[in-house]
């Protein structure tokens, strides 16, 4: 059983939902991202995404613009990333981490190269943004030989033939995008989302986690009870951005506030 598996069982065992945490990777630096990972897995946080910085990230809205602005700044790359996730497997084991990107950050690798050191680091699955499942064939192959998962998004937009095509291909869990737009935006329809993902349900046996628009603890406990997670990323991506003497300090805050809405009943 991979770790997503074994991470999304356990909580399902315990009738507990997903925190699902994005940061970018080098973003200020590589040791800030490497104790950051530390600090929201030790504040509750189930699964981490690590943004794969790139030039043009077409589907990010301001905040984690600024994101991958800071982590090119600092000279990041994909390597560099497989390499951290293998330095924070020094001390966790079990967290399961996951690369969201661009393709052509991926592809420049190739998905053989890749997808082996990924394994060897230990990646657990990726998200890449703008791979569509035509055009995912090869990628798909290579990664699954060596057990990585391939995050699937699913939009308010997908047809219901398309998300029928998405859930088929997809491992891992699948990433519900609760609004049109890009990410950083506001205002959940909680009523359509629970529709959404309620039909997605019943096309899929994966877990389903809920991103985009969710920022704290309020906007958390409105869609907690709709599917098996939520994904918090732009407002994880600001504190990054802050002083660096105070990002250890906000992350725990601001952690502790989507926890502690995610253990209401």
């Amino acid at each position: 059983m991979s770790r997503i598996q074994q991470t999304f069982s356990e909580l399902k065992n315990h009738n507990k939902k997903a925190l699902v945490g994005y940061i970018v990777s080098g973003d200020p630096d590589i040791s800030s991202t490497l104790n950051a990972m530390h600090l929201m897995v030790e504040g509750g946080v189930h699964v981490i995404e690590l943004g794969i910085a790139f030039s043009d990230p077409m589907a990010e809205g301001f905040s984690i613009q600024r994101g991958h602005e800071r982590a090119l700044l600092s000279k990041i790359s994909l390597e560099d990333t497989l390499s951290l996730v293998r330095t924070f497997r020094e001390k966790d084991n079990e967290t399961p981490v996951v690369l969201m990107g661009y393709m052509n950050t991926f592809e420049a690798l190739g998905s053989k190269n890749f997808s082996s050191i990924a394994k060897e680091n230990g990646v657990d699955g990726i998200l890449i943004v703008d791979m569509s499942l035509e055009e995912s064939k090869e990628f798909t192959e290579e990664t699954t030989k060596q057990g990585i998962d391939v995050i699937r998004l699913v939009a308010p937009t997908t047809s219901k033939s398309r998300i029928k095509k998405i859930c088929s291909e997809a491992t891992g869990y699948i990433y519900y995008i609760s609004l049109k737009g890009i990410t950083g935006a506001n205002s959940i329809n909680v009523k359509e989302v629970g529709s959404k993902v309620s039909s997605l349900q019943k096309m899929t046996t994966l877990p389903v986690v809920i991103g985009f628009g969710i920022k704290d603890g309020k906007t958390a406990s409105k869609v907690k009870d709709l599917s098996d997670g939520i994904v918090v990323g732009s407002v994880l991506v600001d504190i990054m951005g802050g002083k660096k003497d105070e990002i250890e300090k906000e992350l725990s805050i601001k952690i502790k506030d989507l926890t502690q809405a995610l253990s209401m009943r």
